[in-house]
């Protein structure tokens, strides 16, 4: 008897520890702000990218996700599955066999794919500086010696050689991309245009399939008007996000916003995909404005599931970022409820 009661006794702590641990770790507390600078801005970062990369590798020795190459006309893109949910992407000019890395974190995966494709790197483009997403840029600039850096020069991307402002252009091999400056996840976050046919946008983790990067370094007006530079690309522009979120994003995104039909529509798709862990990427910005509520905060439904209503004077972006900034507040604990 008084064995199990000093058992019960120790659940209970532990369980009552575990909560308190969360919650100030969570996005937003003081502890989550230290330990956030240490991940972004010091070495330590970059060995906890790598003791998470072989914890990924051992949990999936072939990558998180079953992934499939596209075919376009003028050239090809390969999804590459690297730690334990992101994207990097292998771009390949088919014409002349160039080929162009987004987001490479994990060097000696992504290369193996380079070598399976035999091609050139000519460009790493870097959306921003966390090390799940610039990691590898140094190892494989040592390989790919010729190729050039690209990223916002805000952020402090490894390896840099090339900074890019807003709407900056910019030309690599036959391929035509602009930059895109997204503030808000980072303070230099940047999303890449691929201006081919069709349109491409490589968003990081500005924006996923049902969903938005949190606001580490930024304030909800900012990434509002970050993700609005999205949303005003052409309809059918493929989105290529950095991480494979769709489940969760869509499950507070019903939970949200439960009389959408294109939301349940849409989880119902990703829940048979990743039955058998298929990607769930791409999509397209058509796409996202019927499911994705943080391209919606205009609309009345998810107005009213915030609780937000437009004050009398109050033009339509102040409205909607406060929207914005509920519905993120709201994701947030979502991601928290045991």
């Amino acid at each position: 008897m008084l064995m199990t009661y000093a058992l019960a006794v120790i659940g209970i702590g532990f369980v009552a520890g575990y909560l308190y641990l969360k919650k100030m770790f969570k996005a937003g507390s003081p502890l989550f702000a230290v330990g956030y600078m240490v991940y972004s801005k010091t070495s330590l970062g970059s060995y906890y990218h790598q003791k998470n990369i072989k914890a990924a590798k051992e949990k999936h020795p072939d990558g998180h996700s079953v992934v499939e190459a596209q075919e376009f006309q003028d050239y090809k893109i390969q999804p590459i599955p690297l730690v334990a949910d992101n994207y990097a992407y292998l771009i390949i000019e088919k014409s002349s066999n160039t080929g162009i890395l987004v987001d490479p974190s994990d060097a000696a995966t992504v290369q193996v794919y380079v070598d399976e494709a035999n091609v050139t790197i000519s460009a790493i483009l870097t959306t921003h500086k966390h090390w799940d997403h610039s990691g590898g840029n140094t190892e494989l600039k040592k390989v790919h010696q010729d190729a050039r850096v690209y990223g916002n020069s805000n952020d402090g991307v490894p390896g840099i050689t090339h900074h890019v402002n807003d709407k900056d252009e910019f030309k690599i091999g036959n391929l035509q991309f602009t930059a895109l400056f997204t503030p808000g996840h980072t303070v230099g976050h940047t999303a890449f245009v691929l201006e081919g046919s069709p349109k491409c946008v490589f968003t990081g983790d500005l924006l996923f399939v049902g969903g938005c990067g949190r606001m580490f370094e930024g304030t909800a007006p900012i990434m509002l008007s970050s993700i609005n530079k999205i949303a005003d690309l052409p309809g059918d522009t493929i989105i290529w996000p950095g991480h494979e979120y769709a489940k969760d994003n869509l499950d507070f995104a019903q939970h949200i916003d439960p009389n959408n039909e294109d939301v349940k529509s849409k989880l119902a798709w990703v829940k048979e995909k990743r039955k058998d862990s298929h990607m769930t990427i791409p999509s397209t910005v058509a796409e996202e404005k019927t499911y994705n509520p943080f391209l919606r905060t205009d609309s009345d439904a998810i107005m009213e599931a915030v609780g937000i209503k437009t004050k009398e004077g109050e033009d339509q972006m102040a409205a909607r970022s406060r929207a914005f900034a509920e519905l993120r507040a709201c994701k947030d604990k979502y991601n928290y409820v045991l």
